[in-house]
Protein backbone atom coordinates (compact mmCIF):
# COMPACT_ATOMS: atom_id res chain seq x y z
CA UNK A 1 0.00 0.00 0.00
CA UNK A 2 2.67 2.20 -1.05
CA UNK A 3 4.39 3.19 2.18
CA UNK A 4 0.45 3.14 3.54
CA UNK A 5 0.19 2.25 7.76
CA UNK A 6 -2.51 -0.44 6.63
CA UNK A 7 -2.54 -3.34 4.55
CA UNK A 8 -3.76 -6.42 3.90
CA UNK A 9 -1.62 -9.03 5.60
CA UNK A 10 -2.02 -12.52 5.20
CA UNK A 11 0.45 -13.63 8.04
CA UNK A 12 2.93 -16.61 7.29
CA UNK A 13 2.91 -19.40 10.17
CA UNK A 14 5.44 -17.72 11.83
CA UNK A 15 4.59 -14.61 11.64
CA UNK A 16 1.16 -15.09 13.59
CA UNK A 17 3.03 -17.08 16.14
CA UNK A 18 5.38 -14.25 16.04
CA UNK A 19 2.54 -12.02 16.94
CA UNK A 20 0.65 -13.91 19.39
CA UNK A 21 3.88 -14.76 21.52
CA UNK A 22 4.93 -11.53 21.20
CA UNK A 23 1.62 -9.82 22.64
CA UNK A 24 1.53 -12.32 24.97
CA UNK A 25 4.73 -11.06 26.83
CA UNK A 26 4.09 -7.41 26.10
CA UNK A 27 0.37 -7.70 27.49
CA UNK A 28 1.28 -10.19 30.60
CA UNK A 29 5.01 -9.72 31.19
CA UNK A 30 7.30 -10.54 32.65
CA UNK A 31 5.59 -13.62 32.55
CA UNK A 32 6.69 -17.68 32.29
CA UNK A 33 7.32 -19.91 29.02
CA UNK A 34 4.48 -22.07 30.82
CA UNK A 35 1.86 -19.06 30.70
CA UNK A 36 2.58 -17.98 27.39
CA UNK A 37 1.84 -21.80 26.29
CA UNK A 38 -1.55 -21.67 28.37
CA UNK A 39 -2.36 -18.12 26.91
CA UNK A 40 -1.94 -18.48 22.73
CA UNK A 41 -2.06 -22.49 22.67
CA UNK A 42 0.60 -22.93 21.46
CA UNK A 43 2.53 -26.05 22.45
CA UNK A 44 5.74 -25.31 25.31
CA UNK A 45 8.43 -26.74 23.03
CA UNK A 46 7.26 -24.08 20.25
CA UNK A 47 6.99 -21.56 22.64
CA UNK A 48 10.81 -22.01 23.93
CA UNK A 49 11.71 -22.40 20.40
CA UNK A 50 10.50 -18.88 19.63
CA UNK A 51 11.40 -17.19 22.99
CA UNK A 52 15.23 -18.44 22.82
CA UNK A 53 15.45 -16.67 19.36
CA UNK A 54 13.67 -13.56 20.60
CA UNK A 55 16.43 -13.61 23.43
CA UNK A 56 19.33 -13.87 20.81
CA UNK A 57 17.82 -10.81 18.78
CA UNK A 58 17.36 -8.98 22.06
CA UNK A 59 13.77 -8.33 21.61
CA UNK A 60 13.33 -10.63 24.90
CA UNK A 61 15.16 -10.68 28.41
CA UNK A 62 15.16 -13.16 31.24
CA UNK A 63 14.25 -11.60 34.22
CA UNK A 64 14.26 -13.37 37.96
CA UNK A 65 12.45 -17.08 38.52
CA UNK A 66 8.58 -17.32 38.93
CA UNK A 67 6.80 -19.32 42.43
CA UNK A 68 7.71 -23.02 41.07
CA UNK A 69 5.06 -24.93 42.46
CA UNK A 70 7.03 -28.57 42.34
CA UNK A 71 10.44 -28.65 40.77
CA UNK A 72 12.58 -26.29 39.17
CA UNK A 73 11.71 -22.50 39.28
CA UNK A 74 10.33 -21.23 35.85
CA UNK A 75 12.19 -18.34 34.35
CA UNK A 76 9.98 -15.80 33.62
CA UNK A 77 10.75 -13.72 30.48
CA UNK A 78 9.44 -9.55 29.33
CA UNK A 79 9.81 -7.14 26.67
CA UNK A 80 14.22 -6.05 26.12
CA UNK A 81 12.85 -2.18 27.21
CA UNK A 82 16.49 -0.79 26.47
CA UNK A 83 17.04 -2.38 23.20
CA UNK A 84 13.99 -1.33 20.97
CA UNK A 85 12.20 2.03 20.50
CA UNK A 86 9.37 3.52 17.84
CA UNK A 87 8.20 6.78 17.26
CA UNK A 88 4.38 7.97 17.27
CA UNK A 89 3.20 11.01 15.60
CA UNK A 90 0.03 12.49 15.64
CA UNK A 91 -0.82 15.20 13.39
CA UNK A 92 -4.07 16.47 14.17
CA UNK A 93 -6.72 18.80 12.97
CA UNK A 94 -5.15 21.28 15.79
CA UNK A 95 -1.91 19.97 17.01
CA UNK A 96 0.86 17.89 16.43
CA UNK A 97 1.82 15.41 18.88
CA UNK A 98 5.41 13.44 18.82
CA UNK A 99 6.05 10.47 21.22
CA UNK A 100 8.97 7.76 21.89
CA UNK A 101 7.85 4.81 23.31
CA UNK A 102 9.76 1.31 24.22
CA UNK A 103 8.22 -2.07 23.44
CA UNK A 104 5.86 -2.26 26.31
CA UNK A 105 4.82 0.84 25.13
CA UNK A 106 5.65 2.55 27.91
CA UNK A 107 6.48 6.51 26.68
CA UNK A 108 9.68 7.84 27.34
CA UNK A 109 9.03 11.35 26.07
CA UNK A 110 5.96 13.36 24.48
CA UNK A 111 6.41 16.73 22.23
CA UNK A 112 3.50 18.44 21.60
CA UNK A 113 2.72 21.93 19.10
CA UNK A 114 0.28 23.43 17.78
CA UNK A 115 -0.47 22.54 13.89
CA UNK A 116 0.55 25.05 11.66
CA UNK A 117 -2.57 26.24 9.59
CA UNK A 118 -0.39 26.72 6.37
CA UNK A 119 0.50 24.36 3.36
CA UNK A 120 1.30 20.53 4.01
CA UNK A 121 4.82 21.16 4.08
CA UNK A 122 4.98 23.22 6.79
CA UNK A 123 2.73 20.67 8.51
CA UNK A 124 5.51 18.12 7.49
CA UNK A 125 8.38 20.78 8.20
CA UNK A 126 6.69 20.85 11.86
CA UNK A 127 6.57 17.01 12.71
CA UNK A 128 10.74 16.55 11.54
CA UNK A 129 11.38 19.71 13.95
CA UNK A 130 9.48 17.54 16.79
CA UNK A 131 10.74 14.05 16.00
CA UNK A 132 14.59 16.04 16.64
CA UNK A 133 12.74 16.85 19.63
CA UNK A 134 11.77 13.83 20.23
CA UNK A 135 14.75 11.89 20.28
CA UNK A 136 16.86 14.70 21.73
CA UNK A 137 14.81 14.54 24.74
CA UNK A 138 14.68 11.10 25.40
CA UNK A 139 18.40 10.58 25.14
CA UNK A 140 17.77 7.22 22.92
CA UNK A 141 20.89 6.34 20.38
CA UNK A 142 19.10 6.82 17.06
CA UNK A 143 19.68 3.41 15.84
CA UNK A 144 17.85 2.15 18.53
CA UNK A 145 14.69 3.70 16.82
CA UNK A 146 13.28 1.14 14.93
CA UNK A 147 10.22 2.44 13.21
CA UNK A 148 7.91 5.53 13.29
CA UNK A 149 4.38 5.38 12.55
CA UNK A 150 2.06 8.53 11.59
CA UNK A 151 -1.75 9.23 12.14
CA UNK A 152 -2.29 11.92 10.26
CA UNK A 153 -6.28 14.13 10.27
CA UNK A 154 -8.03 13.37 6.38
CA UNK A 155 -8.92 10.97 3.59
CA UNK A 156 -6.03 7.95 2.74
CA UNK A 157 -6.02 6.99 -0.66
CA UNK A 158 -3.40 4.40 -0.48
CA UNK A 159 -4.08 3.32 -4.14
CA UNK A 160 -3.11 7.38 -5.32
CA UNK A 161 -0.98 7.34 -2.42
CA UNK A 162 -2.42 10.40 -0.86
CA UNK A 163 -4.05 12.17 1.64
CA UNK A 164 -6.71 14.97 1.62
CA UNK A 165 -7.20 18.02 4.35
CA UNK A 166 -11.23 17.78 5.27
CA UNK A 167 -10.89 21.00 7.33
CA UNK A 168 -12.67 23.50 4.72
CA UNK A 169 -10.20 25.87 6.46
CA UNK A 170 -7.37 24.91 4.89
CA UNK A 171 -9.09 24.22 1.15
CA UNK A 172 -9.16 20.51 1.64
CA UNK A 173 -6.08 20.02 -0.02
CA UNK A 174 -4.47 16.90 -1.30
CA UNK A 175 -1.15 15.88 -0.56
CA UNK A 176 1.14 12.83 -1.61
CA UNK A 177 1.92 10.51 1.95
CA UNK A 178 4.27 8.72 -0.51
CA UNK A 179 6.62 11.95 -0.48
CA UNK A 180 5.90 12.73 3.63
CA UNK A 181 7.07 8.72 3.88
CA UNK A 182 10.10 9.55 2.06
CA UNK A 183 11.54 12.43 3.06
CA UNK A 184 10.90 11.66 6.84
CA UNK A 185 12.71 7.90 6.08
CA UNK A 186 15.90 9.64 4.26
CA UNK A 187 15.91 12.25 7.10
CA UNK A 188 16.20 9.58 9.97
CA UNK A 189 16.89 6.27 8.01
CA UNK A 190 13.82 4.33 9.98
CA UNK A 191 11.02 2.56 8.16
CA UNK A 192 7.75 5.07 8.47
CA UNK A 193 4.40 4.39 7.60
CA UNK A 194 1.14 6.40 7.44
CA UNK A 195 -2.62 6.04 8.13
CA UNK A 196 -5.48 7.85 9.39
CA UNK A 197 -5.82 9.68 12.74
CA UNK A 198 -9.13 7.88 13.84
CA UNK A 199 -8.04 4.07 12.56
CA UNK A 200 -4.75 3.99 14.61
CA UNK A 201 -6.26 6.09 18.01
CA UNK A 202 -8.70 2.71 17.54
CA UNK A 203 -6.24 0.30 17.12
CA UNK A 204 -4.48 2.17 20.53
CA UNK A 205 -7.17 2.05 22.54
CA UNK A 206 -7.87 -1.83 21.79
CA UNK A 207 -4.22 -2.25 21.99
CA UNK A 208 -3.55 -0.70 24.82
CA UNK A 209 -6.90 0.41 26.78
CA UNK A 210 -9.43 -2.61 26.45
CA UNK A 211 -9.40 -6.21 27.65
CA UNK A 212 -7.69 -8.24 25.32
CA UNK A 213 -11.18 -10.50 24.75
CA UNK A 214 -12.80 -7.26 23.10
CA UNK A 215 -12.58 -7.68 19.34
CA UNK A 216 -15.38 -4.86 17.61
CA UNK A 217 -14.38 -1.72 18.91
CA UNK A 218 -15.56 2.19 17.48
CA UNK A 219 -13.61 4.91 17.83
CA UNK A 220 -15.11 8.14 17.55
CA UNK A 221 -12.72 10.96 16.78
CA UNK A 222 -15.32 13.87 17.66
CA UNK A 223 -17.51 13.10 14.79
CA UNK A 224 -15.04 13.77 12.18
CA UNK A 225 -13.99 10.26 11.53
CA UNK A 226 -14.54 6.73 13.22
CA UNK A 227 -11.70 4.18 13.83
CA UNK A 228 -13.00 0.94 13.19
CA UNK A 229 -11.93 -2.82 14.30
CA UNK A 230 -13.66 -5.67 13.17
CA UNK A 231 -13.27 -9.46 14.91
CA UNK A 232 -9.75 -7.49 16.48
CA UNK A 233 -8.74 -6.53 13.35
CA UNK A 234 -8.58 -2.96 12.48
CA UNK A 235 -11.12 -2.29 9.23
CA UNK A 236 -9.68 0.62 7.00
CA UNK A 237 -11.48 -0.23 3.48
CA UNK A 238 -10.29 -0.70 0.54
CA UNK A 239 -8.11 2.23 -0.14
CA UNK A 240 -7.55 3.11 3.46
CA UNK A 241 -10.43 5.65 3.91
CA UNK A 242 -13.15 3.78 5.52
CA UNK A 243 -14.66 5.26 9.36
CA UNK A 244 -15.65 8.88 7.53
CA UNK A 245 -18.61 9.96 9.27
CA UNK A 246 -19.22 13.56 7.33
CA UNK A 247 -20.10 14.01 3.62
CA UNK A 248 -18.71 15.73 1.27
CA UNK A 249 -20.53 18.98 1.19
CA UNK A 250 -18.52 22.25 0.37
CA UNK A 251 -18.50 25.69 0.67
CA UNK A 252 -21.56 27.95 -1.41
CA UNK A 253 -23.86 24.56 -0.57
CA UNK A 254 -25.93 25.84 2.84
CA UNK A 255 -29.18 24.39 1.50
CA UNK A 256 -27.89 21.10 0.69
CA UNK A 257 -26.30 21.02 4.53
CA UNK A 258 -29.58 21.98 5.65
CA UNK A 259 -31.15 19.29 3.96
CA UNK A 260 -28.74 16.57 5.48
CA UNK A 261 -29.25 17.64 8.96
CA UNK A 262 -27.24 15.35 10.94
CA UNK A 263 -25.06 13.86 7.97
CA UNK A 264 -23.53 17.60 8.09
CA UNK A 265 -19.59 17.84 8.07
CA UNK A 266 -18.80 17.96 11.50
CA UNK A 267 -15.99 19.63 13.09
CA UNK A 268 -13.33 18.39 15.52
CA UNK A 269 -15.27 20.02 18.71
CA UNK A 270 -18.60 19.06 17.74
CA UNK A 271 -19.49 22.90 16.92
CA UNK A 272 -19.48 23.31 20.81
CA UNK A 273 -16.23 26.46 20.06
CA UNK A 274 -18.62 28.43 17.72
CA UNK A 275 -21.77 28.49 20.20
CA UNK A 276 -19.64 29.18 22.90
CA UNK A 277 -18.47 32.44 21.30
CA UNK A 278 -21.82 33.29 20.23
CA UNK A 279 -22.79 32.93 24.42
CA UNK A 280 -19.13 35.06 25.44
CA UNK A 281 -20.53 37.84 23.06
CA UNK A 282 -24.25 37.97 23.77
CA UNK A 283 -25.29 36.85 27.41
CA UNK A 284 -24.53 38.86 30.18
CA UNK A 285 -24.47 36.10 32.82
CA UNK A 286 -22.33 33.03 31.38
CA UNK A 287 -19.47 31.63 33.16
CA UNK A 288 -17.98 31.37 29.56
CA UNK A 289 -17.60 35.44 28.98
CA UNK A 290 -16.56 35.20 32.27
CA UNK A 291 -13.67 32.45 31.64
CA UNK A 292 -12.46 34.36 28.81
CA UNK A 293 -12.49 37.95 30.31
CA UNK A 294 -14.99 38.83 27.53
CA UNK A 295 -13.14 37.99 24.36
CA UNK A 296 -15.17 35.70 22.45
CA UNK A 297 -12.18 34.45 20.21
CA UNK A 298 -10.00 32.85 23.45
CA UNK A 299 -13.18 30.51 24.12
CA UNK A 300 -12.14 27.13 23.24
CA UNK A 301 -13.59 23.20 23.83
CA UNK A 302 -12.01 23.31 27.57
CA UNK A 303 -13.96 26.73 28.35
CA UNK A 304 -16.99 25.73 27.46
CA UNK A 305 -16.25 22.35 29.56
CA UNK A 306 -14.67 24.26 32.47
CA UNK A 307 -17.90 26.60 32.60
CA UNK A 308 -20.76 24.03 32.13
CA UNK A 309 -18.63 21.89 35.14
CA UNK A 310 -19.40 25.32 37.15
CA UNK A 311 -23.20 24.75 36.61
CA UNK A 312 -23.27 27.38 33.82
CA UNK A 313 -26.73 27.17 31.87
CA UNK A 314 -25.41 27.33 28.93
CA UNK A 315 -22.70 25.66 28.83
CA UNK A 316 -24.36 22.83 29.84
CA UNK A 317 -26.77 23.56 27.00
CA UNK A 318 -24.21 23.76 24.48
CA UNK A 319 -22.83 20.38 25.26
CA UNK A 320 -25.90 18.67 25.35
CA UNK A 321 -27.06 19.59 22.08
CA UNK A 322 -24.02 18.53 20.73
CA UNK A 323 -24.09 15.03 22.93
CA UNK A 324 -27.53 14.53 21.28
CA UNK A 325 -26.47 15.11 17.28
CA UNK A 326 -23.82 13.25 18.14
CA UNK A 327 -25.97 10.28 19.87
CA UNK A 328 -27.37 10.48 16.10
CA UNK A 329 -24.60 9.35 14.56
CA UNK A 330 -23.74 7.11 17.08
CA UNK A 331 -26.63 4.93 16.89
CA UNK A 332 -26.88 4.37 13.43
CA UNK A 333 -23.55 3.11 13.53
CA UNK A 334 -24.31 0.79 16.45
CA UNK A 335 -27.11 -0.31 14.46
CA UNK A 336 -24.88 -0.99 11.42
CA UNK A 337 -21.61 -2.20 13.15
CA UNK A 338 -23.18 -4.10 16.41
CA UNK A 339 -19.91 -3.33 18.32
CA UNK A 340 -19.37 -4.05 21.93
CA UNK A 341 -17.64 -0.97 22.91
CA UNK A 342 -17.95 2.56 21.41
CA UNK A 343 -15.27 4.89 22.53
CA UNK A 344 -15.46 8.59 22.10
CA UNK A 345 -12.54 10.58 21.84
CA UNK A 346 -11.18 13.30 19.95
CA UNK A 347 -11.03 15.88 22.74
CA UNK A 348 -14.56 15.30 23.49
CA UNK A 349 -13.86 12.90 26.14
CA UNK A 350 -13.12 15.28 28.63
CA UNK A 351 -16.37 16.38 29.07
CA UNK A 352 -17.26 12.97 30.88
CA UNK A 353 -20.93 12.45 31.47
CA UNK A 354 -21.68 15.86 30.52
CA UNK A 355 -21.24 14.77 26.80
CA UNK A 356 -21.97 11.02 27.70
CA UNK A 357 -25.44 11.41 29.02
CA UNK A 358 -26.97 12.78 26.28
CA UNK A 359 -25.42 10.44 23.55
CA UNK A 360 -26.65 7.70 25.83
CA UNK A 361 -30.22 8.60 25.95
CA UNK A 362 -30.23 9.37 22.07
CA UNK A 363 -28.63 5.62 21.55
CA UNK A 364 -31.24 3.88 23.79
CA UNK A 365 -33.67 6.16 21.55
CA UNK A 366 -32.39 5.21 18.46
CA UNK A 367 -30.97 2.48 18.03
CA UNK A 368 -32.27 -1.17 17.83
CA UNK A 369 -33.55 -2.69 21.23
CA UNK A 370 -30.70 -6.05 20.61
CA UNK A 371 -27.47 -3.84 19.98
CA UNK A 372 -28.01 -1.23 21.95
CA UNK A 373 -28.40 -3.57 24.94
CA UNK A 374 -24.80 -5.05 24.61
CA UNK A 375 -22.51 -1.75 23.67
CA UNK A 376 -20.79 0.06 26.62
CA UNK A 377 -20.35 3.56 25.42
CA UNK A 378 -16.94 4.93 27.40
CA UNK A 379 -14.34 7.87 27.18
CA UNK A 380 -11.16 7.75 25.72
CA UNK A 381 -8.56 6.09 27.99
CA UNK A 382 -5.69 7.16 26.19
CA UNK A 383 -7.06 10.85 25.62
CA UNK A 384 -4.91 13.06 23.33
CA UNK A 385 -2.11 10.13 23.15
CA UNK A 386 -4.38 7.78 21.78
CA UNK A 387 -3.23 8.50 17.83
CA UNK A 388 0.46 9.08 18.79
CA UNK A 389 0.57 5.26 21.06
CA UNK A 390 -1.92 3.94 18.21
CA UNK A 391 0.72 5.14 15.73
CA UNK A 392 3.50 3.70 17.75
CA UNK A 393 1.32 0.38 18.81
CA UNK A 394 1.13 -0.96 15.03
CA UNK A 395 4.68 -0.31 14.05
CA UNK A 396 5.92 -2.52 17.05
CA UNK A 397 3.28 -4.77 15.41
CA UNK A 398 5.69 -5.36 12.26
CA UNK A 399 8.32 -5.39 14.59
CA UNK A 400 6.91 -8.35 16.24
CA UNK A 401 4.97 -10.14 12.91
CA UNK A 402 8.92 -9.99 11.38
CA UNK A 403 11.11 -10.94 14.56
Amino acid sequence: MKGALFKDQILSDRERKNLDILEVVRRYGPVTRTEISRITKYNIVTVSNYVNNYIKKDLVVEKGLDISSGGRKPTLVELNSRNCFVIGIDIGPEHIIAILTDLSLNMITKVRKIRPKETMEDVVSKSIELIYEVIEKSQIEAKKIKGLGIGISGIIDAKAGTVRDTDPQRGRTAASYISIKNLIEREFGIPTFIGNDATVAAFGEKRIGLDAEIENVLYMFSDVGCGIIIKGEIYAGAGGSAGEVQLNVGRGEDDLISELGLFRPGSVNLGIVESGRVAAKSSKDSKIKEIVNGDSNLVTAETIIDAARQNDKIAIEILEKAGLNLGVRIAYLINLFNPEIVILGGGMEQAGDLILEPIKRMVRRLAFEEPASMVRIIPSRLGENAVSLGSASLVIREIFIHA
